[in-house]
């Protein structure tokens, strides 16, 4: 692997003739290579000036340069140069994003690429931006953002690599959700989000076992080496969880706590403080509760200082009985019901009630036949928008780190069917002007309240937005969350591509038809090369269930424009449902 250093000045002569080698090798003449010969020169005088880097190979060997030039905030990528029979090898890639790492550590907001039209291909893969800019000379111009990971990246995981603990179902079975299955393979599937637990994992451990292609393609596109992958610990194991299977195996847990990297689960459970020689108390997770939430921020309401926040009303229901009562009289009077387990995930344990539903099914006793067993909580529907394009479901993201401090993330838009979480967006401006305020001073009110009670680790906050454009907090999740991997790979993508990138989740894309292991990631390599033909992103994010007899897939796209992101999730929607019928129809053929 090459091993990048700074240039020195008694090499200028031998980097000319390599800068001279890259140009040739796109076929000009000697007349064009001479007439550009003063641009292409490398000048011992200039070198640190400007900032050469070289990549070199195990025997000391030049592969290529590049050149940084100018003062911040604008800058210039000079150079680019490989020599020509290490092309297509990964050193014009690694010499590009160490540019863009420097350029963001020296305050550059901006940086121009003039590039050889042979190369312009490379600087769309890597992410520039093509700009009107005319350069006069025939070459094509490129503009870049330079960003380093922001402040809540660096502080979350010390701005390093961590160890990603994919324990979905041992933090869901710890709160006894009754709408989960005994074997939690939802919580299985979900595991694979681990991946993205922040910018960049040095392990993922996994409860079941993945794909090794998907492992392979997610390293690619968010660029990630030397990533260990321990999946396939708690296979089958039903609520056993995946810190013990774990700690079960000396040697891995060894390794997994003993290289001095951060231990980043979903969520904390006793085992998982077990496993990582932390506290245990299991009272700071009692914001988990819907009820305890609500009653957390009708307390900070209480305090004053948020205009833009409306509680609605909610009231527990001691029996079964006296819910059926509540629901009865609420539907009577004509006003539609938020039913609530205390506890669920992913929007389960959750139903919106309207009164016309209660006399289709017959009753509120009827209603509640299909609800999950446990506790009930009764809450006032809050109504929506008129319009349809107004944002209905938002979210707040942040971290309490282990000092009590609160990071803010951000905000992000959910989307939300029939009180089911499908996905997220995040990016710049998702979250309207009206209401990103209100949404992060409420957020980071929460926060406070969640160190204070002695809560360490991420967690989140959803509102509705109401008709009268307020927000209405309906409840905090004390760990991981779908938009916080929107999140994580807005960061990673943004420090190797530049600053600007859209993120989406799309949490559950429906197959159709089950596909062999090689054909789904045919399908997945097809659609990443006609999102990139698009300029967006497309990786694959939960692959596991698409061997499930009812397949989906979970994925993310991502792109500099909500436009382009719309497309992609357009195109990868219509692709997958393609691709898969395709596939039927070749098989029994």
């Amino acid at each position: 692997m090459a091993k990048l250093r700074a240039a020195r000045p008694d090499e200028a002569d031998a980097l000319t003739g390599l800068v001279t080698r890259s140009k040739a090798y796109w076929g000009y003449d000697a007349e064009f290579l001479a007439a550009c010969a003063g641009e292409l020169r490398v000048r011992g005088a200039e070198v640190a000036a400007r900032r050469i880097v070289v990549a070199e190979d195990a025997a000391g060997a030049v592969l290529g340069l590049a050149s940084l030039e100018g003062r911040s905030p604008r800058g210039e990528l000079g150079l680019l140069f490989v020599e020509p029979a290490s092309i297509g090898r990964g050193v014009g890639r690694l010499l590009y994003r160490d540019a863009l790492r420097r350029a963001a550590e020296l305050g550059f907001r901006r940086l121009l690429i003039d590039s050889d039209p042979h190369a312009a291909g490379f600087y769309r893969a890597m992410g520039a931006a093509p700009s009107a800019g005319d350069t006069g000379n025939g070459l094509v111009r490129f503009e870049v953002a330079p960003a380093a990971l922001p402040g809540w990246a660096r502080a979350w995981t010390g701005g390093g690599r961590a160890v990603h603990l994919g324990n979905v179902g041992e933090f869901n079975a710890q709160f006894g959700d009754s709408s989960l299955d005994r074997e939690q393979r939802a919580a299985h599937h979900y595991a694979c989000l681990a991946a993205f637990y922040s910018p960049e994992p040095a392990a993922l451990v996994l409860p079941g076992a993945v794909p090794a292609s998907w492992f392979r393609r997610v390293c690619r596109a968010l660029e990630w080496e030397g990533v260990e992958l321990y999946d396939g610990l708690a296979e089958g194991g039903g609520t056993a969880g995946l810190s013990d299977a774990v700690r079960a195996r000396p040697a891995l847990a060894g390794r997994v706590t003993g290289a001095g990297l951060p231990l980043v689960p979903w969520g904390r459970t006793e085992p998982f403080a077990r496993l990582a020689g932390l506290p245990w108390r299991a009272r700071d997770l009692r914001y988990e509760s819907k009820s305890a939430a609500h009653a957390m921020f009708g307390r900070i309401l209480a305090g004053g200082g948020h205009p833009g926040i409306a509680l609605p009303a909610q009231w527990r229901a001691g029996t079964r009985r006296a819910a059926v009562r509540m629901l009865a009289g609420r539907a009577r009077a004509g006003h539609t019901t938020v039913l609530k387990s205390r506890h669920g995930v992913g929007g389960s344990g959750t139903s919106v009630v309207t009164p016309e539903r209660v006399r289709e099914v017959g009753g509120a006793r009827a209603v509640l036949r299909g609800f999950p067993r446990g506790p009930l909580l009764v809450e006032e529907y809050v109504a929506g928008p008129a319009g349809p394009d107004g944002p209905r479901d938002l979210t707040y993201d942040g971290f309490v780190d282990g000092s009590g401090r609160v990071h803010e993330v951000g905000g992000a838009l959910m989307e939300v069917a029939e009180a089911g979480y499908r996905g997220a967006t995040v990016g710049p401006g998702v979250v309207p002007g009206w209401a990103e305020k209100s949404l992060l001073s409420f957020g980071e009110a929460v926060g406070r309240e969640l160190a204070a009670g002695g809560y360490r680790g991420w967690f989140d906050v959803d509102f509705v937005a109401d008709a009268a454009g307020r927000l209405a907090p309906t409840e905090t999740n004390l760990r991981l969350t779908g938009p916080s991997v929107a999140f994580m790979v807005a960061a990673r993508l943004d420090a190797l591509r530049g600053a600007g990138h859209f993120v989406r989740t799309v949490d559950r894309l429906e197959l159709g038809a089950r596909l062999p292991e090689a054909q789904l990631d045919e399908l997945c390599a097809e659609l990443a090369g006609r999102c990139a033909a698009l300029g967006a992103v497309f990786v694959p994010a939960i692959p596991t269930a698409a061997f499930e007899p009812e397949p989906w897939l979970g994925v993310l796209v991502a792109a500099r424009s909500v436009a382009v992101l719309d497309a992609a999730e357009a195109l990868v929607r219509a692709g997958a449902l393609g691709a898969v019928a395709g596939f039927a129809r070749e098989r029994w053929s």
